[in-house]
């Protein structure tokens, strides 16, 4: 069997993923075929008003969900992997990772889901002529400087969770450039950072600080195929503490969520895009030409292999559908019955598709952190209905999934305005594990095609496994050319196009929604 002689000989190849709820690895075949795969669920922790994970929590995690694989590795072909062909990590995009010449973590880590640094985002968005987001990487530097923060001046090296990991495991400070751009901007034309914006960023902190370099302190680019370093002693022991695997095997550049959902749903090339449903949603689309100005709703970040892409980026995604189906699975065992928990989400889910269009004039905000793309500082999630609307169970649902999708559908009209156009939306994350139900509504949000194929519930863990595979073909073809001829040549795949009622009720429901934010807005600040 070609799996067992690929993982007997390590030939099989690893894929690392911290998500924002779950740390997920995923073995494939040289292939892309799934062998096996593992998780550990965690949490984010709301710190001194600060959205944090511990370091100890990324190691406690990544150690128990490689330990669960390669357990169920050994239960299922009766061998217990020592090597691969090679490893990627991914992991959440931006953020704030500050270490000092020691290595030593400066403040704790503060993840994307952040919105505490609008001064920041605005000044440089404004001296860049770039539209630079709260939370990347650069903003919450700047906040910091702006904040007089004592750790600035000891700031040695930045990086993302996806990079700290990676240069924990093969001691290179590397990030791959889809990750990176989400750092600080990339020039196109030499898939680095943006020289002039480096030199502006310098001369604005030159008061303050006036040794700061801040291209010193950012990780150096790698792109697509190009290797990231090799797996040291310590990083094996690191992430291994049995000692069975071993040191050596080659990394890709460790990655961003956001390039790695690219990847697994084959989305590189221009005139693509893909929606990506977690924590929070997000939409890409990669670019055939530039836009004509900035837009506060946009990134403009890259794939992996460094073409341009819009992001639309919404930091409140299925979260509070999660917590709501949680509520339902309680009550539920209070009556005398056990379901579990994919059980009961699937059977709310497909419970939305009986509410009405317009989901009975009922609103669902998710948002429990802010939301810049809509202006909001602080989240506070709501339901509102008037007395005269229909509150039911598929009413509620259903006004729970437009929820999802609302802000990213108000995002995605910017894009519209700009002439972008896309031939269809490839949508994975676990929202799409139930058929045709999700599909169908974000189908109706964005009015546009969406396509859901058999990888679309695996993520970001075999993305940037199948990115670490085309380490062994990147000298002679491209990334898209090996997506569509190597790893997605046969894929399955279902289109659904947007329904005109679904349509007409989501604008309807979408009309109240965006004239209801100042109840959203009040909310934070009363609450």
């Amino acid at each position: 069997m070609a799996d067992i002689d690929a993982l007997a000989n390590g030939g099989a190849i690893l894929g690392i993923e911290l998500g924002s709820t779950r740390i997920k690895a995923c073995l494939i075949g040289s292939d892309g075929a799934t062998v096996a795969s593992a998780s550990h669920e965690w949490e984010n922790q709301f710190v001194d008003r600060v959205w944090t994970y511990s370091l100890d929590a990324v190691w406690e995690g990544l150690r128990d969900c490689y330990a669960t694989l390669v357990t169920s590795v050994e239960a299922e072909y009766g061998i217990r992997p020592t090597s691969y062909r090679a490893i990627g990590v991914s992991a959440m995009m931006h953020g704030y990772l500050a270490f000092d010449s020691q290595d030593e973590l400066l403040v704790p880590f503060r993840t994307w889901r952040n919105t505490s640094t609008g001064q920041a985002s605005e000044e440089l968005s404004a001296l860049f002529s770039f539209n630079i987001p709260q939370r990347w990487s650069i903003a919450h530097l700047y906040q910091a400087v702006l904040d007089d923060e004592p750790h600035v001046e000891r700031v040695d090296f930045l990086t993302t969770l996806a990079g700290y990991v990676h240069w924990q495991l093969t001691g290179a400070k590397v990030l791959g450039v889809g990750d990176a751009s989400g750092m600080f901007p990339i020039d196109q034309a030499t898939h680095g950072y943006d020289e002039r914006m480096l030199t502006q960023f310098d001369e604005l902190v030159a008061a303050k600080h006036p040794g700061m370099h801040v291209a010193g302190l950012l990780p150096e680019i790698r792109l697509a195929g190009e290797e990231g370093g090799r797996l040291t002693d310590e990083g094996a022991a690191l992430l291994d503490p049995s000692g069975t695997l071993r040191a050596g095997i080659p990394l890709c550049a460790p990655e961003g969520d956001a390039g790695t959902g690219m990847v697994a749903t084959n989305s590189v090339a221009p005139r693509t895009a893909n929606v990506s449903v977690g924590t929070s949603i997000f939409a890409m689309v990669v670019l055939d030409r530039k836009l004509a100005r900035m837009h506060p709703e946009l990134d403009l970040v890259t794939t992996p292999a460094g073409d341009e892409v819009a992001m639309v980026h919404c930091n409140n995604g299925a979260s509070e559908l999660g917590a709501w189906s949680d509520v339902f699975r309680e009550f539920a065992v209070a009556i005398g019955s056990n379901p579990d928990r994919d059980e009961v989400f699937a059977a709310l889910l497909t419970k939305a598709l009986d509410g009405e269009a317009d989901a009975g004039g009922l609103l669902a905000y998710n948002y429990l952190s802010g939301e810049p793309v809509t202006d909001t500082a602080e989240g506070r999630p709501l339901i509102v209905r008037t007395p005269d609307s229909r509150l039911t169970l598929a009413n509620l649902m259903r006004a729970q999934v437009y929820g999802v999708f609302a802000t990213l559908s108000l995002g995605m009209q910017v894009l519209e305005g700009e002439g972008v156009t896309v031939d269809a939306l490839f949508a994975h994350g676990g929202l799409f594990r139930t058929a045709g139900v999700a599909q169908r509504l974000l189908a109706a949000a964005v009015d546009a095609p969406v396509v859901v194929g058999e990888t679309s519930g695996e993520g970001g863990a075999w993305g940037v496994a199948v990115l670490a595979a085309y380490l062994a073909h990147a000298a002679d073809t491209p990334l898209a050319d090996f997506l569509a001829h190597h790893i997605f040549a046969g894929f399955q795949a279902t289109t659904l196009e947007p329904d005109a009622v679904d349509g007409q009720g989501f604008r309807a429901y979408l009309a109240r929604y965006s004239a209801g934010l100042p109840v959203e807005r009040a909310a934070a600040e009363c609450l």
